[in-house]
């Protein structure tokens, strides 16, 4: 007889972990959100402006990003930024190839014309930090072979600046631009030049919870059950939220002031539950005199620009969205 595998933990509609250690991430919320969670296949002729594809960058570990690349428009110069991007989902959940993020970075590949790198990060709990970490970081080393001739990737040869590479992340993804961006200030990655960080709604928090926990509203993309279950999801075996990738300006982290960090451009919702803490680490960069450059969207929750839904319906929602895109590619056109 087949013992039933018993749950172990549930974070609602997004995860179910059995005793068994396999991990469902079935949608099980609103079927009307669900299309956003759906995996788009890669297209390699142009659709509105914009290529895609797939690329597996590791042979051995089966690694791959997706690439996006805009259709050259006049105005372009010879070579493109290219824009790496790390996803969100607390570290256990979502897709490079999701529609969410399809939908928002074919149009900052149009609006900011960059190419844009998204790796498939490797999720928890089946993969605790710094797997995703080690993922990011090893998309930068990628693209240093690709630059030195070393490995091939067409799009890129032809089309990449290798000396203007951003790193973008939402939520979670902002975490590992912060920790890719501490990891490459050391070694050399000649001829690569990582020319600026763009956290977005990053996850730095606290094991105790922030007066912005506390009293700003929870939002479809963040709630307090979900920072406490992903995080004991995907930090480190005994490890709390003071741990130095969800807290980068705590204690327990290496001093801001001994990194070498490019310029940062730190972009904030105005009504993000965690943004007291988000707060706090742009007060410690600009203590430890780093180039931090800061953008509030006011009015806006947690990862607001990836509803799709409410950006499409809410034209205030949509102008804010349109209002990032624009501050994004002003840093990245400055840098």
């Amino acid at each position: 007889m087949v013992q039933e595998r018993k749950l172990v933990d549930e974070v609602s509609g997004w995860l179910r972990v059995y005793d068994d250690g396999s991990v469902d991430r079935t949608w099980t919320g609103p079927p009307e959100v669900k299309f956003m969670a759906e995996p788009v296949a890669p297209h390699e002729e142009f659709t509105e402006g914009v290529a895609t594809r797939d690329v597996v960058t590791d042979q051995d570990s089966g690694h791959r990003v997706r690439l996006y690349l805009p259709e050259k428009n006049s105005d372009d110069g010879d070579k493109l930024p290219i824009l790496v991007h790390f996803h969100g989902g607390g570290f256990c959940i979502s897709q490079a190839d999701w529609f969410m993020y399809y939908n928002m970075y074919t149009r900052f590949t149009l609006t900011a014309r960059v190419i844009c790198v998204s790796p498939y990060l490797r999720r928890a709990p089946e993969h605790r930090l710094p797997a995703a970490i080690d993922d990011g970081y090893s998309t930068l080393l990628w693209l240093q072979s690709v630059a030195k001739g070393e490995s091939h990737e067409p799009w890129l040869e032809k089309h990449a600046d290798f000396n203007r590479i951003f790193l973008i992340g939402d939520s979670s993804g902002g975490n590992i631009v912060h920790e890719v961006a501490a990891r490459a200030g050391k070694p050399e990655l000649n001829p690569l030049r990582v020319a600026g960080g763009i956290p977005i709604h990053p996850g730095y928090i606290r094991q105790e919870r922030s007066k912005s926990e506390l009293e700003k509203p929870q939002s479809p993309f963040l709630t307090l059950d979900m920072v406490d279950k992903f995080l004991s999801l995907a930090l480190p075996v005994g490890s709390n939220k003071n741990h130095p990738i969800t807290c980068p300006m705590g204690a327990g982290a290496p001093p801001l002031d001994s990194l070498k960090l490019p310029p940062f451009l730190l972009c904030l919702a105005e009504i993000d539950l965690i943004i007291d803490t988000e707060m706090e680490y742009y007060e410690a960069m600009k203590k430890a005199n780093k180039e931090v450059e800061l953008f509030i969207s006011p009015g806006m929750t947690h990862s607001f620009y990836l509803n799709k839904i409410v950006v499409d319906m809410d034209p205030n929602t949509g102008a804010q969205t349109e209002a990032l895109i624009l501050r994004v590619k002003q840093f990245i056109d400055k840098h």
